[in-house]
């Protein structure tokens, strides 16, 4: 079963190249930096100029090693602080775009500046950049409502600005999802020897097991799940990513030998502990296992390219709104009624309807009701404009 190699015509982009601001506050676990990171690579990828400013670029250190120090052609990763110095701001070349990451604000003292140097700047025609206010990942009803809206700015030194909110989704009624022009057709290419070279290449001695990557915070499921690995029938290879899925997998792991009742010595599940990956080899990593066990936005992303079958650990919110978030995913990709049952098993959320009291069918993960699922949810998504298709289309338009 191939994955899509093709994906749908792109508008061209414009000539010259534009310059980028996109900015990113880091919050917890990697994900804001990774998406605005995938961002900002894929806009160089297509000839344009990215400045990111961050708050804290150290993990772009093992993501994209050389990023930090200027090695990838089209990016400049700057420190947040940068952005309110005026004398380093006066000397950079004007942006055509702004992204605020994930909705955080650009420091009112660069928007100042800016402001200060367009108003000097008048005469020579220079626009104003294009404001986006780039917002989370999700499937849930608002983001149709809300993607692409204007918000004009009341106060400040930008008042009289709009900035647009612009939300990625798994529709054709939003900004769609993070999409590199090859990643399909690498996916479609990763067969069993290059499945084996990579394994080898980081340290894995595979024997032939079905192999399970792991990059989770602490799943309710993860304890039941190991169990049902343990017993078997079926030699499994859990590959698992280091921080909290490793220390998740230590803190549940004498509970799960006792609960599978394997005696020791004869349990069919084995760990292997990976080092950091940078975000191509975390891509290739989703590809040569059987199944993902992902969490966050930009894995899931990932995971639903891979094309393999996968469970979301999604981000738990004191006020539970994870549930109608997850609720939301999975009733827009039509998830079979087996399956919701595993994510809710995972996640800890209450069971869908009639699943209540009934055992857990983990082997339902590896079946090929699975597989085909995973298979058609990467062809029905890439059915649309990827997001910097779709952006670079909204800014052209908006200029």
């Amino acid at each position: 079963m191939s994955l899509v190699t093709s994906t749908p015509t792109s508008h061209h982009d414009p000539a010259p190249p534009w310059q980028w601001d996109v900015f990113c506050r880091v919050i917890d676990n990697f994900g804001d930096i990774g998406v605005c990171w995938r961002l900002c690579a894929d806009l160089a990828s297509r000839g344009h100029h990215v400045r990111l400013w961050a708050d804290d670029s150290s993990p772009l250190t093992w993501m994209a090693p050389g990023a930090r120090e200027g090695l990838w052609p089209g990016v400049q990763v700057l420190d947040w602080t940068q952005s309110q110095d005026a004398t380093f701001v006066a000397q950079l070349p004007a942006a055509s775009v702004w992204i605020e990451g994930f909705g955080c604000d650009i420091a009112p003292e660069f928007i100042a500046l800016h402001a200060s140097h367009m108003s000097a700047s008048a005469s020579e025609g220079i626009k104003t950049p294009v404001w986006i206010n780039l917002e989370y990942l999700s499937a849930e009803g608002y983001v149709e409502r809300c993607h692409a809206l204007p918000s004009p700015v009341m106060q400040g030194p930008a008042k009289g600005r709009t900035k647009h909110f612009y939300y990625p989704g798994f529709t054709a009624g939003t900004g769609g999802l993070l999409r590199e022009s090859k990643l399909l057709a690498t996916a479609a290419q990763w067969d069993h020897t290059k499945r084996s070279d990579w394994l080898r290449s980081h340290g894995v001695a595979w024997q032939g097991e079905r192999l399970i990557s792991l990059f989770c915070y602490e799943p309710e499921g993860l304890g039941a799940a190991l169990a049902h690995w343990m017993r078997g029938p079926e030699q499994t290879l859990l590959l698992v990513t280091p921080g909290r899925a490793a220390r998740a997998v230590q803190a549940a792991w004498s509970t799960a030998i006792e609960a599978s009742g394997v005696p020791e010595g004869e349990s069919k599940l084995r760990l292997h502990h990976l080092p950091a990956l940078t975000q191509a080899e975390f891509d290739d990593l989703l590809r040569s296992c059987d199944v993902n066990l992902v969490r966050g936005e930009d894995s899931l992303v990932r995971a639903l390219w891979a094309g393999k079958p996968f469970l979301w650990h999604i981000y738990p919110q004191d006020d539970g709104a994870h549930l109608y978030k997850l609720n939301a995913f999975l009733d827009c990709l039509q998830v079979p009624a087996g399956l919701r049952t595993l994510f809710a098993a995972w996640n800890g959320l209450p069971l869908p309807s009639g699943a209540e009291g009934t055992p857990i069918d983990w082997a339902l993960l590896h079946a090929e009701e699975s597989r085909i699922a995973a298979h058609r949810w990467c062809i029905q998504l890439a059915a649309q404009e990827d997001l910097v298709t779709a952006l670079v289309n909204f800014v052209e338009k908006k200029r």
